[in-house]
């Protein structure tokens, strides 16, 4: 089977945007109790942050962190989370159905996500709170000082100003699981007026008002509308939710179907930018609503599992899938397919990060291991920066249950004119053919190959909870002169080229 891609490194989509790449933590499961707070550890540092962790985190490059939630932070009080440790309330996590200890709040959160090199991506409580809680926590980050708010910061041991920039306005409100879920119209309003009053404390703030939290809900379409008609002059994102499944072992064609699932995702992105652009030339506006994907993963291993689970626990083992290698190869495309979008997603977080739904796993009582998801996020994360150019590929195409023209070959390339380096991510979704794979760099010299990886081989149900490093990409041979390599079935490859200046 043959694929090819043309490489011209001016026909750019976009730059890309570094929060592409981000990610969540949200206070549920082991995310942060025996995740990434664990003070009893061997590995914990004087804050308590277990920093095995924080070294497998800051290797996957996530530069932003959306925190606290998540469905949790619908019932989510704020004030909970800071002060002296020993005078923090337990209280029920209605979301989860979990005992919240806020032992870790949000200036622990502040505090690790510095020491991970990330930026927080906040969220405000529109469930069961509004306009003045969301304006009081703002007042409580940004402001300075002289306010009660600003001192009691102060007090609590930030002198400065978290200078919090990105903000949630809620999460997930046109879902009927959600503590205080509201319909199009109160949210809108909602949305607007506490947009409004954030903005008063801090005028440089970034928005993101919530979209459908799934395409499949009734009020798809019609909720993005009805939101962006009352919000478009005070927010600046508009979210969007998406998490896939492999829904039947049994079926020898589902692989195929399972992998095609960016043609899903693409049509989402698609569809959300169309209404966003109608609600523009609708209101004759020179604004441009962008895309927050702030919450997109594989998730279903664990569903069966978390029925047994006895509520009412710190930390329980909840949303803890374990994933495979078909998950890999379906995540890696996914990356692409935000590249591709990079023009209008300018945010995007993997959900989550540490043991809930998450690339990084903890033992409690040993390490940290890295699940098979962990390395294209990683390698796309690290290598993909600069811009992203337009996608010139070809090859054969496939028919699956829910997806037509899926192709075999799957790529996207970037370029950093910083470092002269052309990075291209491609997959085979072949299951037993080997594509052979030809990068026409046209007028450009190469002047090295600078690494070739392949992730493949593995049976697609293999997963690293025994071993821990079963699953990982490894060095890949290919023709640096002719920039041609053979693509192995069912394989996700980077190949990283520096120019010649």
């Amino acid at each position: 089977m043959q694929g090819s891609t043309k490489i011209q490194i001016q026909d750019v989509v976009a730059p890309i945007d570094r929060r592409l790449y981000g990610s969540f933590i949200e206070q549920l499961g082991r995310a942060v109790y025996t995740g990434i707070y664990q003070p009893d550890h061997p590995t914990a540092d004087s804050d308590g942050f277990r920093t095995d962790v924080i070294d497998a985190v800051k290797t996957l490059n996530v530069p932003l962190i959306r925190y606290p939630g998540g469905n949790f932070l619908s019932q989510y009080r704020w004030e909970d989370g800071i002060g002296p440790k020993s005078q923090r309330p337990v209280r029920l996590d209605l979301a989860w159905r979990e005992l919240e200890t806020n032992q870790f709040g949000l200036h622990e959160f502040m505090r690790w996500a510095d020491k991970v090199n990330a930026v927080p991506n906040m969220a405000v409580n529109l469930g069961t709170r509004g306009i003045q809680a969301a304006a009081d926590l703002v007042e409580y980050c940004n402001f300075p000082k002289g306010t009660y708010l600003s001192d009691l910061r102060r007090q609590n041991g930030a002198e400065h100003p978290f200078a919090i920039k990105t903000w949630c306005l809620g999460d997930e409100m046109d879902g009927p699981w959600e503590i205080g879920a509201k319909s199009a119209g109160e949210y809108a309003h909602l949305a607007n007026e506490t947009a409004k009053a954030m903005r008063r404390v801090d005028d440089t703030l970034e928005l993101v008002a919530c979209g459908s939290s799934s395409m499949d809900n009734p009020t798809f379409g019609n909720w993005e509308e009805t939101v962006l008609d009352a919000c478009y002059d005070n927010v600046d994102y508009l979210s969007l939710h998406r998490y896939y499944g492999y829904y039947n072992d049994d079926d020898p064609t589902e692989l195929d179907n399972f992998l095609g699932k960016n043609h899903d995702l693409d049509d989402f992105i698609k569809g959300v930018v169309a209404m966003c652009d109608a609600v523009k030339a609708r209101k004759r506006s020179t604004k441009t609503i962008n895309l927050s994907f702030d919450e997109w993963n594989v998730w279903y291993h664990s569903n069966d599992a978390d029925t047994q689970v006895t509520p009412w626990q710190v930390g329980p083992h909840l949303l803890e899938d374990i994933y495979n290698f078909e998950d890999a190869l379906l995540i890696g495309s996914l990356l692409m397919t935000l590249l591709r979008n990079a023009d209008r997603v300018n945010i995007a977080c993997l959900a989550q990060l540490v043991n809930v739904i998450a690339p990084i796993m903890t033992d409690e009582n040993g390490g940290v291991w890295r699940q098979s998801i962990f390395y294209p996020f990683m390698q796309v994360a690290n290598y993909g920066q600069g811009v992203v150019l337009t996608d010139h590929s070809t090859s054969s195409t496939y028919n699956s249950r829910e997806f037509t023209d899926v192709a075999y070959l799957d790529t996207v390339t970037t370029y950093d004119a910083a470092t002269q380096t052309v990075t291209v991510f491609a997959e085979n979704k072949h299951q037993t053919e080997t594509l052979d794979f030809e990068l026409n760099f046209g007028e450009l010299m190469i002047d090295r190959l600078l690494d070739a990886t392949q992730f493949y081989g593995y049976d697609v149900k293999a997963d690293n909870r025994d071993g821990h490093m079963q699953l990982q990409p490894l060095p890949a041979r290919t023709d640096t002169h002719h920039a041609h390599t053979k693509l192995q079935p069912l394989s996700w490859n980077v190949l990283r080229f520096k120019l010649r200046d």
